[in-house]
This record gives structure tokens, sequence and C-alpha cells, in this order.
């Protein structure tokens, strides 16, 4: 069964697509869906170890960082000299959520 969510119909103006843009775009290459990937599958991950994980030098490695950080969809936390990386989960599943989807509903696809 599906669960029908409210569609909360927001003005133009109220939605922030300079947001969704940079979050998608961050999300349009594999080696940054791949570290995503990683760091959920292993949690907080130490950018030393990050390197070898996703067989890439750090300095790409950096770049691809700093992108997904940026859009706010993942997390650093510094320890020492060591950087270390989670996923940002409120971020992601806001991605994934309803919210996102009613607002590209058309009013008339609202079931009754």
């Amino acid at each position: 069964m599906i669960k029908e969510f409210p569609v909360n119909l927001l003005p133009e103006e109220a939605i922030d697509f300079a947001s969704y843009e940079a979050r998608f775009k961050a999300l349009s290459d594999q080696k940054r869906l791949l570290i995503m990937y990683e760091l959920t599958q292993k949690g907080s991950v130490c950018v030393c170890d990050l390197t070898d994980i996703v067989d890439m030098p750090q300095s790409k490695l950096s770049y691809h960082l700093k992108i997904l950080l940026d859009a706010k969809l993942i997390k650093r936390e510094t320890k020492g000299t060591w950087s270390y990386y989670e996923l940002n989960h409120s971020e992601v599943n806001q991605l994934l959520s309803p919210e996102l989807c009613c607002i590209f509903r058309k009013t008339d696809d609202i079931p009754e």
C-alpha cells in the first residue's frame, strides 16, 4: 500500500531551487556517489583511509569531498591533524523525501 503524503504546495519564491541544484550536481558524479556509498557503509572515515577505499589520490579526493561538503551531503570532523567524513543523513533523507516529490506534483494529480 502506498502511503499518501500531504501536499504542501509552496509559492515558487519559498522553494530553494539553488540548494537542490547544488545537491543534484554533487550527486551527478560516479566518484562522489561511490564516496557517499562507502561513508554509508562504514560510517565516519578518516580521509587517509578513504583514499585507499575509493582508490583515489588525496588531491582528487579532496576536490570531490569539497563538492559534497558544499552541498551539505557529508559532514567533516577534525580530530588532531586528520579529517573524518560521514554522510549527512538528514540532508540526504530530505532529498529522498516526499517533500521534494511534492514540489513537482501537479495539483490535479492529487487523489481526493
